[in-house]
């Protein structure tokens, strides 16, 4: 079925389809030719009717005159935007034609107009915007005296194409057809949204008119300078002042333009342009006033009433849309359901010109509301170079900066955390030295905890691990000096070390004094290498110089004054003592520096406080690097700045605070804190990687001397307590966003007791190695000592070393037995204990000292059940009957450096209530320690019969050889038992405590307390007075009544 508005319709198209094909064919094809060769003669046009190809050289159009260029351009734009509404209206037409044919069967849907409604609306679009921008071209407008005449005739025959009625007439023939066709009908829709969009075309083309011609009336009223200053292609205006008066302050404008791209105000001959994609639009307080912000200024235009400022509003929003978008409003800003807004968000690019420290900077990036704010990058003249994220203004968040040095292609980058546009928070910075410094900044300097290397081929290569204040070392800190070989410990202030300090040579000497404006002051200590001690003052290069004492490691004490000549030695004035009471020379050679000098709980603050701000502030994410540190720090993750920038980086999960609600068991607990601790972005992660740092910067390399020992361990411990603080603090804080709280504050003994039961566990195996050095360093002597014991012990074969060491007969190997290998084998396995030898040696495996007590007790364990297996029945160990078995499980366990271990556990222990039998096994493991390193066993003196319940006395007229003993009477008190120990050793010690019935069989109840009273100044092990009650057995280590 055909309908009458469809006739009318191809009756529309064949006049219009005529129209533009004369207009192109007779108009603008003749005029684009003439105006070709008026501008460059030996340029040729080539093209038919229908298809128009412009064949100019490339680069031709840059050799014209700009007026002649700009023409070609237009006219160009003019005849392909007229060949394409020409074709697109034929193919309309051909459509129609095909549907009205008698013949056809096509239905109303495949009408152009209908279902190529888009494609129609963006050909006629562009073809006005070709239009329009003709308008307004002075230079297209105004005809040079011998050049062609066709431009009056294109704008009269343009004009006579009526685009305006065109459309006009397809709004009302298709709402026609819209009343004829049935409401079910499947083109209803396609009719119905047609006429919507020609009729939204139609009121564009009307303001694209109404803008054209207003334009066109502006140029004509500017002067020339003005003109030429203003005019741009496409450049329409969409608003004058003089059509609407209105006052701008502060710059008190003449005249006020609203182009669609800009914002201009002409004040005398000065002109102030603003681009609208850096405008914003605030309404005032009054009625009458509109408030816009661009990036250096801010205006307020008054209208006279509240109708003409809204105008004004809605033309600016209007305009400042289509500059953001790039294109004209389709359909017509207002028309539309959405009422228009501008974004406050957007990107540009702005040059600040205004005097300060932005001034001739170029910001390209996110923009909110007239100041940079989002990511974005700031560039000045002389080379200095901003990327990162910005707020209101002003650099904020990570950033990479760049600053070129006088020196070629030198410059410092600084990838930094920023606030309120200096830097503030962690960063990395690589000076055009090569210095590179890690640590934190506080306006713009350093300030707080940090790490400064130099360049490896500097004059004096150094690297300083501490504190900083506004930019200088100050507090505590540690710099090594690597062109002379050694360590400086203590305190700093302006850049100089001032205060106690320690001074640790690669030679192996040890300076502990005190400092000022980097000289020593007053009296200080020196340790040599060979134990050699000196008290007194010193040089600035720590040499001898004035009064002093030098303790020789053989006893002797030098006292006098000290002096030195250049390339003459050492000169004194004294007296040397010979005769001087024996010195205990450990005493000297174990000496600890340090202690006191530097509390242990004021050391690393800068490195805990970030930490404990970041807890405070609530765990943000946004401040976690800042306060915390990168994700990644190595030179390759951060070589590429923009790349680092950019990409999405690493973060911690969202879960991470939540994952802590979860264990709440202890054994859940510490699997917790080990995943935690072992990853590096986690924030416990980042914190102990951190004290690492620290530790090795400290304790490793030169500062690897015995002499500070006693500081490392407190300070391992001192971490233990501010990491299990941190997990306390992130605890808080996941509890508090779930609404809740923290239980009741931990007391000390709780806390003392998770630090060393779970934390420190968990914390010691990233500081052992270094540790454990300074430990194997103390202990050199005993170690070597007891390492020869070892040797000397292990060519005597077991039943004579079980014999020599009195154990009883059924629990020794028979003798001379000829057995095969397997056989053999088995009987040392069952007889010589090789289990508790394989578990004693496990304990070399670890570094949990809770893993090497459970070794030890499973050692005991493994001695009772080989006893029990040769004697057939259960068999509890007296001390007198253990302390010679686990000699000689320690003799062929062969575990090197066993002082070290010993004191290592002692010092790293759970400070256990009760002491129990794991303490007890460590000090009878000590008394082992100690007696493999006498004299005898060393020298392999071992005689035939050792007794240990008799104390060795010299021998009295016995030519057999037999030795008299004094036996001691039995104790019947803890004090009588002290003072048999002290007075017959371990072994008297044992008669005291197992036969105290004098009845043979008794055994020892581990079960029986007795206080520090009891207990007097013996230590377990270590002679130190003892802090909680122990298990009545630990007096003394020494084994000098053993008889040995």
């Amino acid at each position: 079925m055909h309908y009458p508005e469809e006739k009318l319709l191809l009756r529309l198209e064949e006049v219009f389809s005529t129209s533009l094909g004369y207009v192109n064919s007779f108009v603008l094809w003749p005029l684009l030719s003439a105006e070709t060769k008026l501008a460059s003669p030996e340029h040729r046009l080539e093209g038919t009717s229908a298809s128009v190809l412009v064949l100019l050289p490339q680069g031709s159009l840059d050799d014209l005159e700009p007026q002649a260029r700009e023409c070609l351009g237009l006219l160009h734009q003019l005849h392909q935007s007229s060949q394409r509404l020409w074709e697109v209206t034929e193919e309309s037409l051909r459509s129609l034609r095909e549907r009205l044919h008698p013949s056809s069967s096509s239905s109303l849907e495949s009408l152009l107009l209908l279902h190529g409604a888009d494609r129609i609306l963006q050909v006629y679009m562009e073809y006005i915007e070709s239009y329009t921008s003709c308008m307004v071209a002075p230079a297209f407008l105004k005809t040079a005296e011998g050049k062609s005449e066709l431009r009056p005739r294109l704008w009269k025959m343009l004009q006579e194409l009526q685009l305006l009625k065109q459309l006009r007439d397809y709004v009302q023939l298709l709402l026609s057809l819209e009343d004829s066709i049935r409401e079910c009908h499947p083109a209803r829709e396609l009719v119905r949204r047609a006429v919507t969009i020609f009729e939204n075309l139609q009121l564009f083309l009307g303001q694209a008119l109404d803008q054209a011609k207003a334009t066109q009336d502006l140029w004509s009223s500017l002067s020339s300078p003005l003109r030429d200053v203003l005019f741009r292609a496409a450049h329409c205006l969409l608003h004058d002042s003089q059509d609407s008066p209105v006052k701008v302050t502060p710059l008190r404008a003449k005249r006020v333009l609203l182009f669609d791209d800009a914002l201009v105000l002409l004040q005398g001959h000065s002109v102030h342009t603003f681009d609208l994609r850096l405008v914003w639009v605030d309404p005032g307080k009054d009625g009458c006033t509109v408030h816009l912000l661009m990036p250096e200024k801010e205006l307020c235009i008054r209208a006279r009433d509240p109708e003409d400022r809204m105008v004004w509003q809605w033309k600016v929003i209007q305009a400042v849309c289509q500059a953001l978008r790039g294109k004209k409003d389709f359909p017509v800003l207002g028309v539309g359901p959405e009422p228009p807004e501008c974004p406050a968000c957007r990107t540009a690019t702005y040059t600040f010109l205004a005097p300060g420290r932005l001034s001739q900077a170029t910001y390209e990036g996110e923009w909110c509301r007239a100041r940079p704010h989002g990511r974005g990058t700031l560039k000045w003249p002389d080379g200095r170079n901003h990327v990162g994220g910005f707020h209101q203004g002003l650099e904020h968040g990570f950033g990479i900066c760049l600053v070129p040095q006088a020196s070629k292609d030198k410059f410092d980058c600084y990838k930094c955390h920023w606030q309120g546009g200096s830097m503030c928070g962690y960063g990395i910075c690589e000076y055009s030295t090569d210095e590179v410094y890690k640590g934190y900044f506080q306006a713009g300097l350093r300030h707080g905890f940090g790490v400064l290397d130099s360049s490896k081929q500097a004059p004096r290569p150094f690297r300083y691990t501490g504190h900083w204040e506004k930019d200088q070392r100050s507090g505590y800190g540690v710099e090594e000096d690597k062109d002379r070989g050694e360590r400086y410990i203590g305190l700093w202030q302006a850049g100089q070390r001032h205060g106690p300090g320690l001074v640790v040579t690669q030679a192996g000497d040890c300076y502990q004094g005190t400092f000022r404006r980097g000289r020593t002051v007053g009296p200080g200590v020196l340790l040599t290498k060979d134990d050699t001690m000196y008290e007194g003052t010193f040089s600035r290069d720590l040499t001898l110089l004035g009064k002093g004492k030098v303790t020789f490691p053989c006893g002797f004490i030098l006292e006098g004054s000290f002096s030195s000549k250049p390339r003459k030695g050492l000169y004194t004035q004294g007296v040397l003592d010979r005769a001087a009471l024996a010195l205990d020379m450990s005493s000297v050679s174990k000496r600890q520096l340090g202690l006191g000098a530097f509390p242990v709980d004021s050391r690393w603050q800068g490195v805990y406080g970030p930490f404990r701000d970041f807890v405070r502030a609530g765990c943000p994410k946004a401040l976690e690097e800042a306060l915390l540190g990168f994700h990644g720090q190595s030179s390759r993750e951060l070589q590429g700045s923009q790349k680092y920038l950019f990409s999405e980086r690493k973060h911690p999960k969202d879960d991470a605070l939540e994952e802590l609600l979860q264990p709440r068991e202890p054994k859940a607990l510490q699997e917790y804190l080990k995943r935690a601790l072992s990853d590096p972005s986690h924030p416990l992660g980042k914190l102990l990687r951190t004290l690492m740092l620290t530790f090795q910067a400290t304790y490793a390399g030169i500062g690897a001397s015995k002499h500070l020992q006693g500081l490392a361990q407190e300070e391992v411990k001192q971490h233990a307590r501010e990491l299990w603080a941190a997990y306390r603090g992130l605890l808080r804080v996941a509890l508090q966003r779930k609404g809740q709280d923290l239980e009741e504050e931990e007391d000390a003994e709780t806390r003392t007791l998770w630090v060393h039961g779970l934390m420190l566990p968990l914390v010691l195996p990233s500081f052992y190695s270094e540790l454990f050095t300074l430990y194997l360093l103390l202990h050199e002597r005993e170690d070597s000592l007891y390492s020869q014991g070892l040797t000397s012990l292990s060519l005597v074969p077991d039943a004579q070393l079980l014999e020599y060491l009195d154990v009883q007969k059924q629990l020794r190997p028979p003798k001379d037995l000829k057995l095969t290998t397997n056989q053999r084998l088995s009987l040392v396995k069952d007889k010589c204990f090789w289990s508790a030898t394989e578990c004693l040696q496990k304990i070399m495996t670890t570094v949990d000292p809770r893993e090497k007590l459970e070794m030890l007790e499973r050692t005991y364990r493994e001695i009772e059940a080989t006893v029990a297996g040769m004697l057939g029945q259960d068999h509890r160990l007296p001390m007198d009957e253990l302390l010679p078995l686990l000699i000689y499980v320690v003799s062929r366990a062969r575990i090197q450096h066993l002082g070290a271990e010993i004191h290592l556990l002692r010092d790293m222990m759970h400070p256990s209530p009760t002491g129990g039998l794991q303490d007890f096994l460590l000090t009878v493991l000590e008394s082992c320690y100690k007696h493999i390193q006498k004299e005898d066993v060393r020298l392999c003196r071992l005689p035939h019969h050792w007794d240990p319940r008799e104390r060795r006395t010299e021998p009295v007229g016995n030519r057999e050889g037999q030795r008299k003993s004094v036996k001691l009477p039995l104790a019947k008190t803890v004090n009588q038992k002290r003072a048999a120990s002290e007075d017959g050793g371990i072994s008297a010690a044992c008669r005291g405590l197992n036969d105290r019935d004098s009845s043979p069989g008794a055994r020892l109840d581990l079960r029986e307390r007795v206080g520090p009273e009891d207990l007097g100044d013996h230590r377990l092990g270590q002679g130190a007075a003892c802090s909680q009650p122990r298990a009545r057995l630990v007096v003394l280590p020494e084994l000098t009544a053993c008889g040995c």
